[in-house]
């Protein structure tokens, strides 16, 4: 595996890893001011453009995470010759 593509696993897992803490961070504690995702997304999808915005989000990121790379696994063999 080329070192680039580790850094990048490590960055997104740490990435991950904060926003998961975040999110227990603000459930343990529901006093403090600080929103957690849950709220956030929660006024985010009250609106219709807050919908839409999230959704186009959602297949912007589907897309580049999954299927911009993807090769189709039941295409058949390819010329022979």
């Amino acid at each position: 595996m080329p070192h680039h593509a580790q850094i990048g696993y490590i960055v997104w897992a740490i990435l991950f890893a904060a926003l998961f803490a975040w999110e227990g961070i603000g459930l343990l504690h529901p006093v403090d001011s600080y929103p957690t995702l849950s709220q956030a997304l929660g006024a985010t999808m009250r609106h219709q453009f807050g919908r839409w915005a999230l959704f186009t989000a959602w297949l912007w990121f589907g897309w580049h995470a999954f299927v911009q790379n993807w090769h189709f696994l039941l295409r058949g063999p390819g010329p022979v010759g």
